[in-house]
């Protein structure tokens, strides 16, 4: 009692001689900084846009409100497939994004995102953090001015919304599928017509005949798509995304201008919302897929033969890219290499333990 009486006493004769608490020193010392961030994700992915969200919330957590980030959703600032140039160039500081984008840039930027036959969501992260992935991509966009983060992951997607059935690899053949970056351009060479169009205006061209299917994530974010309503088909698996890993984008002279704690900031906040993403993903999705057979959806199993056809034409283009690029080819062999180590691993734990978890949970076993 007479501790708290003397601690009070000593407030209020501080307050009194004009005397102020000091703030921590790394508080004075502390920068105030404000980037601009552009997405290329609009507000029909929240998934997908709470990534930047969860960045810039935690960055300022951290630094206690110091370093802030705006951010400007797909089209607000800059295009969705402008963001690589808009941080090349610091027309903003960073910017949220998934590299399959900028294909026709590079090819090779897609393995900082995700290449079809390529890695699920544990390898993908496995690859980037303990193999060659983040180095090795680092070099890459180091040619861009840009330091890339790991930034977010689907899981594995959906094979798309078709309107009609397509058994055979002759039933893709012109096709009009929204695809983008990889998986486009194996498409094309199945015979199919990847077409290129925002995800808002995917219900209504599918309505109208304007596409025959639409692939985009899954469940989780293609319900509040509905369209199920106009293509009733949901193939699976997303033989060109077995996960999709999202990436921050950042400017090399705004990342080497920041302290060093700020710098570690992003990084933390980056690795927490691939974290925060992946969950709500894989929290997620098993509802929004019960929900969507409920009204109607169609859940299908592309045919072995098409998908066999898919990985050969993926393995002819990866052969002509790595002929082109080394850069390419290097980074097509270390995911591969890593992929093929990993394949039985995954097969004898993971497999067998969900193998024996739903043996364990039908009826009567």
């Amino acid at each position: 009692m007479q501790r708290r009486a003397f601690l009070k006493r000593t407030a209020l004769g501080a307050a009194a001689g004009g005397a102020a608490i000091a703030a921590p020193v790394h508080a004075q010392q502390a920068p105030t900084v404000s980037w601009r961030l552009a997405s290329s994700f609009p507000n029909e992915s929240p998934t997908l846009f709470a990534g930047a969200e969860d960045v810039a919330r935690y960055v300022s957590d951290v630094t206690d409100g110091k370093f802030r980030i705006e951010i400007f959703s797909a089209g607000d600032l800059v295009d969705a497939g402008q963001v690589l140039d808009a941080v090349q160039q610091r027309i903003v500081d960073c910017g949220h994004t998934a590299s399959t984008r900028f294909f026709d840039t590079d090819p090779a930027l897609c393995f900082d995102a995700g290449v079809p036959f390529g890695l699920n969501t544990r390898q993908m992260n496995a690859w980037m953090l303990q193999g060659d992935g983040l180095a090795l991509t680092r070099v890459l966009f180091g040619k861009y001015n840009i330091l890339n983060f790991p930034c977010g992951l689907t899981g594995a997607q959906m094979g798309g919304w078709f309107r009609g059935e397509v058994k055979t690899v002759d039933d893709l053949r012109g096709l009009k599928v929204k695809a983008g970056g990889f998986a486009r351009q194996v498409l094309a060479r199945m015979g199919a017509a990847p077409v290129d169009l925002p995800i808002a205006d995917a219900y209504a061209a599918l309505e109208q005949g304007g596409v025959d299917a639409v692939a985009w994530i899954g469940p989780h974010d293609d319900e509040n798509l509905a369209l199920y309503k106009v293509a009733r088909n949901y193939y699976f698996p997303g033989w060109w995304a077995g996960t999709l890993q999202l990436s921050l984008y950042v400017n090399q002279q705004a990342h080497d201008e920041l302290p060093k704690s700020y710098q570690a900031a992003l990084e933390l906040a980056s690795r927490m919302a691939t974290a925060n993403m992946i969950a709500k993903y894989d929290a997620g999705n098993p509802d929004a897929l019960r929900r969507l057979v409920q009204r109607g959806a169609q859940l299908k199993a592309f045919a072995r033969p098409m998908l066999q056809a898919a990985h050969e034409a993926a393995l002819k283009l990866y052969q002509e890219l790595g002929a082109q690029d080394p850069m390419f080819k290097k980074l097509y062999e270390s995911m591969t290499a890593f992929r093929d180590k990993e394949i039985p691993w995954f097969r004898v734990a993971e497999g067998g333990f969900d193998s024996l978890m739903a043996t364990l949970g039908q009826p009567g076993a």
